[in-house]
């Protein structure tokens, strides 16, 4: 299975650049696993296809504002910063732009020297380890002086933060969002509980690796980037409690799909926990525990495009992706849905 299997070609206007209004009106594919079958829909209709008893697992991490601009405390040369991960309480792992020649003990500002940081380490990737001096608290100082980190294929700047945030965002750590549950208003969820229909929140900090296609040419050779999880004893008992009563699992996003086949047993029971998954899902992937998955489209080559290849099927996949492109869906993370049951 080579990386060009899973290349298609998408026209660049297709590629959502601003999310829509109403974040329920986004078109909605919804592709039959089974059957193959596909009905187009609105994502407001996505209740019609949740039954009583089921659960809806969602990922409730928050993006930060996690690009920084500076200058080199030296030169006065200019420097952009991208917050990948926090290690401990003012040090992080970054990605420097422009910052191949940025050795350790290099010193950068920030916001007319609100924040400043050195290099401490460069890493084999070549990220970066930098500890931040500031006075005050950083979440303070972060909101002011940092941007959202959209993602480079999105060209217009965003007039409101919150677009790029679920409404059930709460766990800050996210150099991403999870672009499939942008979808959801307070009211849409309030009507699908009313349904009957459970819901279950853990936390996966997307990283900028989600964005960045594969390069090896064999799949299997690829090797996946590490994203920070927890899931509670209360999120785990929710979806045990559904599948024991024959209830589905719809995973919304691949972020959520990859936490719950990281933390369940080959029985199909999630477990509580705190980690790093590094999980790769292609095709032959056998699913331990999602029964659904509520996603976005994904770029051609992606890991995320192998993710639901493997779940509903390549060709049932690309079949859905054609017909997409021919009737002009908008891609990528502020684009249209996709249900995949």
């Amino acid at each position: 299975m080579t990386t060009k299997d899973f290349y298609y070609d998408l026209p660049p206007e297709l590629i959502a650049q601003h999310p829509l209004e109403d974040r329920t009106g986004s078109k909605l594919l919804c592709l039959s696993r089974e059957t193959g079958e596909i009905q187009h829909k609105h994502f407001r209709n996505i209740i019609e296809y949740l039954n009583p008893g089921d659960c809806l697992v969602m990922n409730n991490t928050r993006v930060i504002p996690a690009r920084l601009y500076g200058v080199k405390e030296d030169t006065g040369g200019k420097i952009e910063f991208l917050l990948l991960k926090r290690l401990d309480i003012n040090t992080w792992n970054v990605i420097l732009k422009p910052g191949k020649r940025a050795r350790c003990g290099a010193r950068f500002v920030f916001g007319d020297g609100m924040l400043r940081a050195e290099i401490t380490e460069v890493c084999s990737d070549g990220n970066r380890i930098v500890r931040f001096e500031y006075d005050g608290v950083w979440e303070e100082i972060l909101d002011k002086l940092g941007e959202m980190p959209l993602p480079p294929y999105i060209k217009e700047k965003l007039s409101d933060r919150e677009r790029y945030q679920t409404v059930y965002s709460k766990i800050e750590g996210s150099a991403a969002a999870p672009t499939a549950g942008l979808h959801f208003t307070n009211e849409l969820l309030d009507k699908i509980k009313v349904k009957g229909v459970s819901t279950a929140y853990l936390t996966l900090h997307v990283g900028l690796g989600t964005f960045r296609p594969v390069s090896v040419e064999n799949v299997e050779e690829h090797v996946m980037h590490t994203e920070h999880y927890e899931v509670t004893k209360e999120a785990a008992d929710i979806i045990n409690s559904t599948r024991k009563n024959g209830g589905r699992i719809i995973a919304v996003g691949t972020t959520s799909v990859r936490t719950l086949e990281t933390v369940a047993d080959d029985d199909g029971a999630v477990h509580e926990g705190i980690g790093d998954t590094s999980i790769f899902i292609y095709p032959g992937y056998k699913f331990k525990v999602t029964d659904s998955i509520i996603t976005n489209f994904h770029l051609p080559e992606s890991t995320l495009l192998m993710l639901v290849s493997a779940f509903a099927g390549k060709d049932n996949i690309f079949r859905a992706y054609d017909i997409a492109v021919k009737d002009k869906y908008r891609f990528f993370s502020f684009g249209d849905a996709m249900f995949l049951y």
